[in-house]
C-alpha cells in the first residue's frame, strides 16, 4: 500500500477506534487500585493495554485533528494539544504501573502505595515530588479542558460527526459528577462515554477515508476527447 497523507488519516482513524474501545476495556477489568493488586496479572494486563491505548491515542488524536484542521482553528488547536498530552502525560503514568511499580513492590512499598494514592487522590505520606501535581495536571488540563475544546471545536467544524464531538465534550464533564454520586472504582462507569466518542470519531474518519479511496478516479479530460476523436 502506496503511503500517502490520506492513508495515514485514514489508519489514524483505526488508531482512534482502539484507543477509545481499549479505554473502555480497561475500566470494565481495572483490580483495585490497592498494594496487592499491583503483583496480579491483572494488574499487568491493565496497564499493558494503558500503554497500548496511549500511543494509539497520540496517533489517533493527531489525524482527527488533520482532517479538520483549517475548519477546527485555533479552538481545535489548543484542543489537539492538550488532549495529547493527556495521552502523553498518561503514557508515562502506565508504563511506570505496568513495568515498575510490580517489580520494586517487593523492595520499595511506600512508593507503590505512594503512586497508588495518587490515581485515588488519597495522599500517603510519601514525598513523591512533583508527581501528584502532574497527575492532576494530566486529569483537568489534558483530559477534561483538552477534551471540552476539542469536541467543541468538532462540533463547530462539522467534518466528523457533530453528534460525536457533542459526546466527547460531555463525557469529559461527567466524571466530576460521577465521583459525587459514587465512591470509587464505581465510578469508573463514567469513563466509558469518552471512550464511545473516540471510537465514534475514529470509524467516521476511517470509514470516510475508506469510501473516498473506493471511488473510480475521474476520466481526464485529454483521455475523453482522445475517445471521442476515436469514434
Amino acid at each position: 500500500m502506496k503511503i500517502t497523507a490520506a492513508n495515514l488519516i485514514r489508519w489514524a482513524g483505526l488508531a482512534a477506534m482502539g484507543a477509545g474501545i481499549l479505554f473502555i476495556v480497561i475500566q470494565a477489568i481495572h483490580p483495585l487500585d490497592i498494594f496487592p493488586s499491583v503483583t496480579t496479572t491483572q494488574w499487568a494486563i491493565t496497564h499493558y493495554l494503558g500503554v497500548a491505548m496511549c500511543l494509539l491515542g497520540l496517533f489517533g488524536m493527531t489525524g482527527l485533528y488533520a482532517r479538520q484542521v483549517e475548519e477546527a482553528g485555533w479552538l481545535g488547536l489548543a484542543g489537539y494539544l492538550l488532549f495529547s498530552l493527556f495521552y502523553a502525560l498518561s503514557l508515562a503514568f502506565q508504563f511506570t504501573e505496568a513495568f515498575i511499580s510490580p517489580v520494586v513492590a517487593g523492595v520499595a512499598r511506600p512508593f507503590v502505595e505512594g503512586l497508588l494514592g495518587v490515581a485515588t487522590g488519597h495522599a500517603t505520606g510519601f514525598d513523591l515530588g512533583a508527581l501528584p501535581e502532574v497527575y492532576l495536571f494530566t486529569g483537568l488540563a489534558g483530559y477534561l479542558l483538552g477534551g471540552l475544546l476539542f469536541g467543541i471545536a468538532t462540533f463547530r467544524a462539522g467534518i466528523l460527526p457533530r453528534w460525536a464531538g457533542v459526546l466527547l465534550a460531555v463525557a469529559v464533564l461527567l466524571p466530576l459528577i460521577g465521583s459525587g454520586l459514587f465512591p470509587h472504582p464505581l465510578d469508573r462507569i463514567f469513563a466509558v462515554p469518552m471512550g464511545l466518542a473516540m471510537a465514534w470519531l475514529g470509524y467516521a474518519l476511517w470509514s470516510e477515508r475508506r469510501e473516498h479511496a473506493s471511488e473510480p478516479a475521474p476520466v481526464s479530460g485529454s483521455l475523453q476527447l482522445g475517445q471521442t476523436s476515436a469514434k
